[in-house]
């Protein structure tokens, strides 16, 4: 319910953001309550050329500590593993030294190979310069070396970029990236990788001529109308929508909270000095979403809630809750600050206050989304006349808050009527210790102390965290009629599950996280400079 905002508003909110003091209720059932008068016509014999087709941003494309690399296992890829499909899933590649633009566990696991699993002061000096000297070798591979030069591709089915958000995704093509290239400077004190959210999009977007001025909703498009010369009703079987976390990440990520202006919010140029949309300009980019969304020829499509992004483990409430009951602490800042020397005056931060109006504001984002999905379905859309669309919705917010370690389940009495914990699969559930939404620290035993579902970069799921993605999208799926099958073609019976054991096996930090992960890794100043990295990577300037 709506606050007083004199008791819980932060200074500088805008009126149009409605304080609450209670989360929104997720909407768990996929089909917001409404069935489908009206269906498209569909063969259900001739399954679409394209069985999965995904437009999102970093966690759509798997970006997972710091970069993008293990694109394989990225929660589409998952999904099409799942399908039976995978050697039709289409996807980028980023090889190199760890992905683009700098992998976290990469530089921490080679400095454990040199150092072990703690820095002496006097090895201090020579770990400093050889992370930088490791770097440096990054920046060369991608801004000089064989990663410069972006493969030739066609159209793929992850359609994802991180870093993006709404405007990105509706306005940016392959030649809008190619401009924005700059000639590369080795500089040697940020050797961060130039223009590398332009190329990591270089290897998304088709690459031909007569490609170029694509964006993703146009490259999906032309997807759709691909229907194996008609023996299917459309080109897409399943369209999945996954944007708007990058509409408020950068509050957190960057600890500052900029709210969008109205001569701003859509200019490539100048949004990149914003880190929070106002409801009322997120609303106007989503309509124009909807309105590209709707043009693209895709059996089912699911749209995704945007999570609530001061969960994530890269800030970290100090300070004891605001009070009993209380959701908040009176302040975030980075997880390797020590709480009890925290400074408000000196550490950066933002208010518990501001991190309300944060999770407020991405509420309305959310009803706005489903708000879309039922429309849809009531065949309200313009245009539609009646003829409801094959539309769901994943609640993703509702996802992440019913895994909210340190919000919910270590505080009972934070929890909302409506919430339950999620359950683990068994698989994720019988590892020791079962992982979860802190901040992934090693045990300087070989194993790991907590965390396990966000990776180094404390905003992007591990690969088992992914998983969980996967696992709930195959479960809507199901529900569309949509059929998995076994590897020779037979198709699966219900429930049909994620394989978590294969997960689990390529997630290398779930069962054995680097050892030299630990707050004393502070004093190489490594936290900083690999989050300088993702600040850059997730805030995209023209």
């Amino acid at each position: 319910m709506p606050a007083a905002r004199d008791d819980l508003v932060a200074p500088g909110t805008p009126d149009e953001v409605e304080i609450t003091d209670q989360p929104r209720k997720p909407v768990f059932d996929p089909t917001v309550g409404i069935p489908l008068e009206t269906d498209f016509p569909r063969d259900r014999a001739n399954e679409p050329p394209h069985r999965l087709v995904v437009i999102g941003d970093s966690l759509s494309q798997g970006f997972q500590s710091g970069a993008v690399y293990n694109t394989d296992v990225s929660f589409p890829a998952i999904i099409a593993t799942e399908l039976g499909w995978f050697d039709h899933y289409e996807y980028p590649r980023y090889g190199g030294p760890g992905g683009l633009p700098l992998n976290i566990e990469y530089l921490l696991r080679d400095l454990e190979r040199r150092y072990g699993d703690a820095v002496n002061w006097w090895e201090a000096p020579g770990a400093i310069f050889h992370a930088r000297r490791l770097m440096d070798e990054i920046e060369d591979y991608w801004e000089r070396g064989p990663g410069s030069d972006a493969p030739t591709t066609g159209t793929i089915h992850d359609l994802a970029v991180y870093g993006w958000d709404l405007r990105d995704a509706l306005e940016r093509t392959a030649a809008s990236c190619r401009d924005a290239l700059e000639k590369p400077k080795d500089d040697p004190i940020k050797q961060l990788v130039q223009n590398d959210s332009a190329r990591a999009a270089l290897r998304v977007y088709p690459s031909a001529r007569d490609r170029a001025h694509d964006t993703l909703f146009a490259a999906a498009e032309r997807l759709g109308e691909d229907t194996n010369d008609g023996k299917a009703d459309r080109g897409i079987e399943t369209l999945v929508i996954f944007l708007g976390a990058n509409n408020a990440l950068q509050a957190v990520t960057e600890l500052r909270v900029t709210w969008s202006e109205d001569n701003g919010f859509r200019d490539l140029r100048k949004k990149g000095a914003y880190t929070v949309w106002r409801p009322s300009h997120f609303r106007q980019e989503l309509d124009e979403v909807v309105a590209a969304v709707r043009r693209v020829p895709a059996r089912h499509v699911i749209w995704c809630t945007v999570p609530h992004v001061t969960v994530v483990p890269v800030a970290r409430g100090v300070g004891g809750k605001l009070g009993p009951g209380s959701r908040y602490f009176p302040y975030y800042t980075r997880p390797w600050i020590d709480p009890e020397r925290f400074d408000p005056g000196k550490d950066p931060c933002i208010t518990g206050a501001q991190a309300r109006a944060v999770d407020s504001t991405i509420d309305q984002y959310n009803e706005d989304i489903a708000r879309a999905v039922a429309d849809a379905r009531q065949g309200n859309l313009e245009g539609d006349d009646g003829r409801g669309r094959d539309w769901y919705l994943l609640d993703t917010a509702g996802l992440l808050d019913r895994l909210a370690a340190r919000r919910y389940i270590e505080d009972p009495d934070a929890r909302p009527s409506w919430w339950s914990p999620y359950p683990l699969p068994p698989a994720l559930a019988s590892l020791k210790p079962p992982p979860d939404s802190r901040f992934l620290t090693s045990n300087g035993e070989g194993g790991r102390e907590r965390g396990g579902l966000f990776s180094l970069d404390g905003v992007h799921p591990t690969t088992i965290g992914y998983g969980l993605i996967a696992q709930e999208m195959v479960n809507i799926m199901r529900r569309a009629g949509v059929v998995f099958r076994h590897i020779d073609g037979a198709p699966r019976r219900d429930p049909v599950t994620v394989d978590f054991d294969r997960l689990i096996r390529r997630d290398s930090l779930a069962l054995k996280p680097p050892q030299n992960l630990s707050p004393g890794l502070k004093t190489l100043g490594w936290a900083d400079e690999a989050l300088d990295a993702i600040k850059r990577a997730l805030r995209v300037t023209a």
